[in-house]
């Protein structure tokens, strides 16, 4: 964040209603917001949807801001869903309009790019672990991803301490072969 007191003052008050802050919210954070997006989704394009969809999502539902937490952790929660959201779209899209390509236009991100296959990797593993064990997505999230301290990660996820920690010794177990067989 740019500047965090301005950003949380400026989260406060758009919560409260202040549609100036809001405006001037979305205009400080937009930056972020696109940067974090970056790093679930390789492409750019696809990142600045999931940006755009952040930034509506975070107009949206401000107001259901409380103040308990960093802004910055609220908002990292509204990234990591828009932008897991967003992956699915795109996946649920491809399989729905396959398109006729020739071998050699066929790019796979993985074979292109480390780091852009590392994502989609994650993203398909965070997908899988959704759909076999939904509880243990947000300690991965909130820890791995989006880098909050354990504390406030457990306090997001609305557990214990040591509830969180066990969840997410678990949803590192259970990932760490989907993404090696990935690779």
């Amino acid at each position: 964040m740019p500047d965090a007191a301005l950003t949380e003052d400026l989260a406060r008050r758009a919560a409260a209603g202040d549609g100036a802050a809001l405006a001037e919210l979305l205009a400080e954070i937009r930056p972020e917001v696109v940067r974090r997006c970056g790093r679930f989704l390789p492409c750019r394009e696809d990142a600045e949807e999931a940006a755009q969809d952040v930034l509506l999502t975070l107009s949206r539902r401000i107001a259901t801001f409380e103040g308990r937490s960093r802004f910055s952790t609220w908002l990292y929660t509204v990234v990591a869903n828009c932008c897991r959201q967003k992956y699915r779209e795109l996946r649920r899209r491809a399989a729905e309009q396959p398109v006729a390509l020739e071998p050699a236009q066929h790019v796979d991100p993985r074979t292109t790019s480390v780091i852009a296959g590392s994502r989609v990797d994650l993203l398909e593993a965070l997908d899988r672990l959704e759909r076999e064990r939904p509880h243990l997505v947000a300690p991965l999230v909130y820890r791995d991803l989006c880098q909050l301290e354990y504390a406030e990660a457990a306090e997001r996820a609305g557990v214990p301490l040591g509830t969180f920690k066990s969840r997410l010794h678990e949803a590192r177990r259970q990932v760490r072969p989907w993404l090696t067989d990935a690779c």
